[in-house]
């Protein structure tokens, strides 16, 4: 089974890449996040006609998430457990299903802004419900194959930033955040480390200052997952490529392939 995340940044203005991606790269599972779209307005039909089934979760505004699968897609669920709400709304930043017998989530966590901001204690708070969430769903099903992916707006380590020098202060790497990534260690989880086809396995590169061209990039779209996934995990990359070229997104995908029983 092939699984793969990416963070398309507007389901509209990348349809024609995401259609071209997912004829090329034939993955049976596909994450997105950032769909930037209601969920009404999510491009159903063209994404059906590939033979996918689609579970969307969006507002409209800049968030939203989606699960598109060609191997069955069951036991949706939309948000976490007791998820946190920003501006007393609930972003739609969560979307889970049971695909192919692996249980996926889409997740595409909070941003933070500035550590002062209230979006960086919001951005911590949702990392709690997150971990709650899975912790509750391993312990039901402690057997299923098991995995979050997604944007989760944290570089793990400071390798996996170009130079950890520039984010002094900033969010993305602070130790408050890092240690809500490796808390899912905690409830059975661990890292699936991509590598990369070229250059370092970063997955985001901004839009300004040329960064993508410079190799000014972070590793921020991450790949989760307990033991029954992580041991049947055969290869996990980075398609750099697909961050190049005119009308990308911020984000490349991240393509894990898995040998299940």
């Amino acid at each position: 089974m092939r699984i793969a995340t990416w963070n398309v940044n507007s389901v509209g203005a990348r349809l024609e890449r995401l259609l071209a991606w997912l004829e090329l790269n034939q993955p049976d599972v596909l994450a997105l996040q950032e769909l930037k779209c209601t969920t009404d307005a999510f491009p159903y039909m063209a994404v059906q006609a590939l033979g996918y089934e689609v579970e969307a979760l969006g507002t409209g505004r800049w968030n939203g998430v989606a699960l598109l699968s060609k191997v069955g897609i069951t036991d949706v669920t939309r948000g976490l457990n007791g998820q946190p709400q920003f501006e007393d709304a609930d972003e739609p930043r969560a979307i889970g299903a049971t695909c192919g017998g692996v249980r996926v989530w889409s997740i595409y966590v909070p941003n933070g802004r500035e550590v002062d901001h209230d979006h960086y204690s919001y951005k911590l708070d949702w990392f709690a419900a997150l971990r709650a969430t899975a912790e509750a769903e391993l312990a039901a099903n402690p057997t299923v194959p098991y995995t979050i992916i997604g944007d989760y707006n944290v570089a793990p380590t400071d390798a996996d930033v170009w130079d950890i020098a520039k984010f002094d202060g900033s969010t993305h790497v602070t130790p408050a955040e890092r240690q809500a990534v490796t808390a899912l260690e905690g409830v059975g989880l661990s890292e699936v480390m991509p590598r990369a086809l070229k250059g370092e396995p970063y997955t985001f590169w901004d839009y300004r200052q040329a960064a993508f061209g410079r190799g000014w990039g972070m590793r921020i779209d991450l790949v989760y997952g307990n033991p029954a996934f992580v041991g049947a995990v055969t290869d996990c990359y980075v398609d750099r490529e697909e961050r190049k070229g005119k009308g990308a997104s911020d984000h490349a995908p991240v393509v894990i392939d898995v040998k299940l029983p």
